[in-house]
């Protein structure tokens, strides 16, 4: 790769310690020019946005993630204010809890359970691993983020004996969804079964009046903090959602607002080529002829950056996967995400990047600062710091070499206002690529359809556990019995795995394989 090309096609903004180098993606300048009518108009949409328009059309619902980093944007002095006191509200609470104002049932917390799902959990995880300082953070933080009973036994493994210590917090919009219900559900029933009460070590951060809501009101839980409906789970990172718990983990969450206001800035610049998230977006656009024809591969080098591509799949595919543009044409849009970090991964699919399949384009992310303090060598001349540098310099030749396109994405170390400006940048490189290809970012129905099959696969159990008896049974002789005949498969499915957990009462009571009967024990 030229030095003339890195060169013309790398920005620099050294007052974020920020650059992005896209010189190695396959455009020209009059790619540029062919793309600025529509990126203009994406820069218009997003202007639109942050001024209070309806952008999420299908929920007639204004989108307001970037009011959150910059309050005075807020459409209306009550949404601003409301911000504003949430922010302070968090502050003045995590506070508390680490002077001892508040205290569990063995004293001064020193343990956080976050409880949630999706945005709930993937934005404070990432923040929570990226920003963690063992030795001094204010309280250790741990996640319970699916509906997996053994996972919920690991966790409450490592918080034998300390829940007394232990503070919790669920986060859920609507209080209906039913991964942070279950999880909550087992956690009242550890803490009961500990002789403590739940509601004296829970917060909840939800919308007023849902049912999470009214349930930790009736219940007299500690706090509450508000979601609001013009904030998607997947942008609510800067919102009390992700606010409190980097709160409570002691985590300097105004710094962290600032890199986020600091990019959302950078961003708002007209020339492309000065703007890093319209000139990425105008790249992942080259990279996937707009139709996402390649996958994204996210390497950050650095261990703290790990859970960085997790927390971005969900924010790109989550917005970006949709059947329908916003006029109502079938485009089957999206952008396929994976990664991990480097250079463990170098070990794991560099291989196949190197060599197989061309169906993808890599992000690297490149963080200047080692550690805090100096490093020894570990060979002569040499610190771990230099090879893993190396290690980034060296994949990213490898992959030029073969025709394999790439990012790279440079800051000056993993502090408070990097996370911020990192989350803010694909924040809004979503939104204008977004509007790149006509779709509605904010909105989810596959999620929603996701939900509705679970439910109906629910009422797929609640038939046959009535349906079942001391009668030997078959799969298909059950199916007929609750008029679900075209679903044998999925009946056949829930019997497996009510005989697979003894405490539902089923067993298998003659025959094998598909011909196996079933009973309920008395």
């Amino acid at each position: 790769m030229s030095w003339e090309r890195y060169k013309k096609y790398y920005l620099g903004l050294n007052n974020l310690g920020f650059g992005i180098d896209v010189s190695r993606v396959d455009f020209d300048d009059a790619y540029l020019s062919s793309m600025s009518g529509k990126m203009k108009a994406a820069l218009a949409s997003m202007q639109a946005l942050e001024g209070g328009a309806i952008a999420n059309p299908d929920e007639n619902r204004m989108v307001g993630h970037y009011w959150l980093r910059n309050p005075a944007l807020a459409p209306t002095e009550e949404i601003k204010n409301e911000i504003v006191s949430t922010v302070e509200k968090i502050k003045d609470f995590a506070k508390k809890i680490h002077k001892g104002e508040i205290v569990g049932a063995d004293g001064k917390f020193k343990y956080v359970l976050c409880i949630g799902i999706g945005g709930s959990a993937l934005g404070p995880q990432f923040v929570s691993e990226a920003l963690c300082s063992p030795r001094t953070d204010k309280m250790q933080v741990f996640f319970l983020d699916n509906t997996d009973p053994e996972g919920y036994d690991v966790v409450f493994d490592k918080l034998r004996g300390k829940l007394g210590k232990t503070l919790a917090v669920i986060a859920s919009k609507s209080g209906g969804t039913p991964e942070p219900r279950n999880a909550m559900m087992e956690a009242i029933a550890r803490w009961e079964a500990a002789g403590l009460d739940f509601a004296k070590h829970a917060v909840v951060t939800t919308g007023v009046g849902s049912k999470l809501y009214n349930f930790a009101k009736e219940k007299g839980y500690l706090e509450f903090f508000p979601m609001w409906d013009w904030v998607g789970g997947r942008t609510s990172e800067f919102a009390a959602v992700g606010l409190l718990p980097a709160a409570l983990q002691g985590i300097k969450i105004d710094k962290m607002l600032a890199g986020a206001a600091a990019m959302d800035k950078a961003t708002r610049v007209a020339k492309i080529t000065r703007n890093p998230a319209a000139l990425l977006a105008l790249m992942w656009y080259k990279c996937t002829g707009g139709k996402g024809l390649k996958d994204m591969v996210i390497l950050p080098y650095k261990d703290r950056l790990l859970l960085l591509s997790r927390y971005l799949q969900q924010l790109i595919m989550e917005s970006l996967g949709k059947e329908l543009d916003l006029d109502g044409n079938k485009v089957e849009q999206g952008i396929s995400v994976y990664g991990n970090k480097g250079s463990t991964d170098q070990h794991a699919y560099v291989q196949q990047l190197r060599d197989g399949v061309n169906n993808f384009f890599v992000t690297f992310i490149e963080v200047l600062s080692d550690r805090k303090g100096d490093s020894p060598e570990v060979a002569k001349g040499e610190t771990a710091g230099d090879y893993l540098q190396a290690f980034l310099l060296g994949t990213r030749e490898a992959l030029s070499a073969k025709g394999r396109e790439s990012i790279t994405l440079t800051v000056k170390d993993c502090s408070p206002q990097t996370i911020g400006m990192l989350i803010a940048l694909y924040d809004r490189t979503v939104g204008f690529y977004a509007s790149l290809v006509n779709i509605n970012a904010y909105h989810q129905p596959g999620v929603e359809a996701g939900k509705k099959a679970a439910g109906h696969i629910l009422e797929i159990k609640a038939k046959i556990m009535a349906a079942l008896s001391d009668a030997e049974k078959s799969v298909d002789e059950i199916a007929r019995e609750i008029n679900l005949e075209n679903e044998t498969e999925l009946v056949f499915k829930v019997l497996i795995h009510l005989v697979s957990n003894p405490s539902n009462g089923v067993q298998v009571a003659s025959g094998t394989g598909f011909d196996r009967k079933f009973i309920k024990s008395k």
